[in-house]
């Protein structure tokens, strides 16, 4: 189960009290990490017992449940057996434990007793009169099937905790064996000088962004990192509750690095940062920039160990960015870190991001951070908040909850915005601008280039241009004198907001038509107060606008909930996997959906699976028929439900 299926299943959990606000938490983040079912999440994290977990599923399904145990002992007759085919038992998950042949009645175990269609299906292939679905433990349901259908006499043996437990010690020292940061520093150098060695100078320019450079070496964004991917994770297996953790700040520092617009090269750094932050510093103290600036013990191991990452990983030759971003960590926004005391913007970029994702990574995973609990990624970003200024940059605070929370794409989801135009090749710069144009109700489009934005204006949807007047492969005053020579820019409202100073500019700005002059830094308050007369001054009306974004910034099912919780009417049209669908909502009713040959529900179903792709939510469409009766939570559920068994 995923999605909307945990959330609720979780919450009804803790309002019964079984489980604690905390271990809903560690549960939720359990699946999150590894995609398994939220029964295996609770058990894992020891938020429940089997037995109490299964004995309240079966009072959901007023139904009864088999133990694990039992499960493992019980010895099925080839009669039973053959009464549910191998494949239907192994794509739904059931196994039979008991047949009535006077009664015509047949007992199966199953994850999901409340599964009608699959209880149907088994009906008509066994030809019983009745089937009584009992509740079970998914692994062991899973378990059971290959022992029965399957002669794997080891089945429960990955159920049996002090057994399992034993086997990953003996792994765990086999691995530490096999792979120490030494090795890992070698293997790494070695891998960069082979690369190199045949690696052709054509082969360098074929790949362009794809590859980190730095000294002529070159780390590809595909193999290279995932060898980084490969063996930290198995460095990390002896971490506890960390395991797993620098693979999570890599994840962060990539999204991060997307959202804000950095290169290809600066993300691909920044990425490698967050897999080799750690290295060489896994002691007692998890050393995180909080944690550092928080308490003396830590920052006295931060001090000896903070050069660690780049000293055991000089011969590979890391990535300039990589190496400032992680010896750079520990520096503080008010200049009172180290290790060179730097202060504000002149700490490097990648280094500001790391210890942003690296504390919030600690606070969302680790049961022994310095709250002693793991908290809820809005409760994470509110204790950054509490240290923006001072051990955070503040900007990119907000651009950091704003991704990992998709706050953003939830605004401009459910707002009707102006629609503005920003030009900039600062990337950091016009990011947080961006973002406290959106939190006050504008809908932002950015352009790197001249030629980006004259693409963007010859669409004609834009209301407002603020831009910076140094750009390339033209200037500022370029592209504004471009614009006046067509019908969609001679009255366009264009602010201009440089770095530039001279009063000749400013008033050559005027001279071109710009409606104001102002030099960065401004304060974004002011900034919106100036934006927004100027489009009452232009009579620029408010209706709805469209809005566009990636499957990676926010789920399908999501984006679903969010349209239907308010009431949005229009059509969301979905891109994905070679193909194109759309789903069309009134008041937040779904009326329609198409994806391929499928129409309706199974369209719906389809799309819901998606990982990776684009959306764009057109408000202007309205629906000509209703062919989907279901209630947008209900289709979300059976779609839920359905993903989880092709998972299985």
């Amino acid at each position: 189960m995923t999605g909307p299926i945990n959330l609720r299943l979780l919450d009804r959990l803790v309002a019964d009290g079984l489980i604690t606000a905390e271990q809903q938490e560690a549960a939720h983040n359990f699946v999150q990490r590894t995609g398994d079912r939220v029964e295996e999440a609770l058990l894992e994290v020891n938020a429940i017992e089997e037995t109490a977990l299964l004995k309240w599923l079966a009072a959901q399904h007023r139904t009864r449940f088999v133990s694990t145990e039992k499960l493992a002992k019980a010895d099925i007759d080839r009669v039973t057996l053959d009464k549910v085919p191998k494949k239907l038992a192994e794509r739904d998950g059931i196994f039979p434990v008991l047949y009535d042949a006077a009664q015509g009645v047949l007992s199966v175990v199953t994850a999901d007793p409340g599964n009608a269609p699959a209880l149907h299906d088994l009906q008509l292939a066994s030809g019983v009169k009745e089937v009584r679905a009992f509740v079970g433990r998914p692994r062991a349901v899973k378990a059971a099937i290959n022992k029965a259908y399957h002669g794997d006499i080891h089945a429960f043996a990955v159920l049996d905790r002090s057994a399992h437990e034993q086997f990953t010690s003996m792994l765990n020292v086999f691995e530490r064996n096999l792979v120490s940061e030494e090795s890992l520093a070698n293997a790494l150098a070695t891998e960069t000088g082979s690369r190199e060695r045949v690696m052709s100078e054509r082969e360098l320019m074929q790949s362009g962004s794809s590859a980190v450079t730095s000294g002529g070496r070159a780390f590809t964004s595909d193999s290279y990192v995932e060898t980084l991917n490969v063996l930290v994770t198995l460095l990390e297996n002896s971490r506890a509750d960390l395991r797993g953790h620098s693979a999570q700040v890599a994840r962060l520092m990539r999204k991060v690095s997307e959202r804000i617009g950095v290169s290809d090269i600066q993300r691909n750094a920044f990425t490698i940062a967050g897999y080799l932050h750690d290295l060489g510093k896994m002691s007692a103290y998890h050393l995180t920039a909080l944690n550092v600036a928080e308490y003396d013990g830590h920052r006295t191991a931060a001090l000896k160990l903070v050069r660690s990452p780049s000293r055991l990983l000089e011969a590979a030759h890391l990535p300039k960015d990589t190496v400032e971003a992680v010896e750079g960590m520990y520096e503080r926004f008010d200049g009172q870190g180290f290790p060179n005391g730097v202060l504000g913007k002149d700490i490097p970029l990648g280094a500001r991001l790391l210890a942003i994702a690296d504390t919030y990574a600690d606070l969302t995973q680790n049961p022994r951070n310095p709250y002693r609990k793991t908290l809820r990624p809005a409760q994470a970003c509110e204790v950054l908040s509490k240290y923006k200024g001072s051990v955070f940059d503040p900007n990119l605070v907000d651009v950091f909850r704003l991704t990992v929370t998709g706050d953003d794409v939830r605004a401009r989801l459910l707002a009707n915005r102006h629609r503005v135009l920003i030009i900039d090749g600062d990337p950091e710069e016009t990011t947080v601008l961006e973002l406290r144009l959106i939190e006050q109700g504008f809908e932002v489009v950015q352009a790197r280039t001249s030629d980006q934005a004259l693409k963007l204006l010859e669409r004609g949807d834009i209301e407002l241009v603020i831009s910076e007047l140094d750009l390339s492969p033209h200037d500022g005053f370029a592209v504004l004198a471009e614009a006046r020579k067509y019908t969609w820019g001679k009255e366009l409202p264009w602010l201009v907001l440089t770095g530039r100073t001279s009063r000749a500019d400013a008033q050559r700005a005027f001279d071109s038509g710009a409606v104001d002059y102002l030099t960065k830094p401004v304060n974004a308050d002011v900034l919106v107060t100036k934006l927004k007369q100027v489009l009452e001054r232009a009579g620029k009306g408010r209706g709805p606008r469209g809005v566009s974004g990636s499957l990676t910034e926010m789920g399908l099912p999501d984006i679903v909930q969010v349209l239907w919780h308010g009431r949005k009417t229009g059509s969301l049209k979905i891109r994905g996997e070679g193909a194109v669908g759309e789903i069309h909502f009134v008041n937040g009713a779904i009326f329609n959906a198409l994806w391929g040959h499928h129409r309706g529900e199974e369209a719906f179903y389809a799309m819901l699976r998606l990982k990776e792709g684009d959306f764009a939510m057109d408000p202007g469409f309205v629906a000509s028929q209703q062919v989907v009766s279901a209630s947008p939570e209900a289709l979300l559920l059976e779609g839920m439900r359905r993903m989880d068994e092709a998972e299985r």
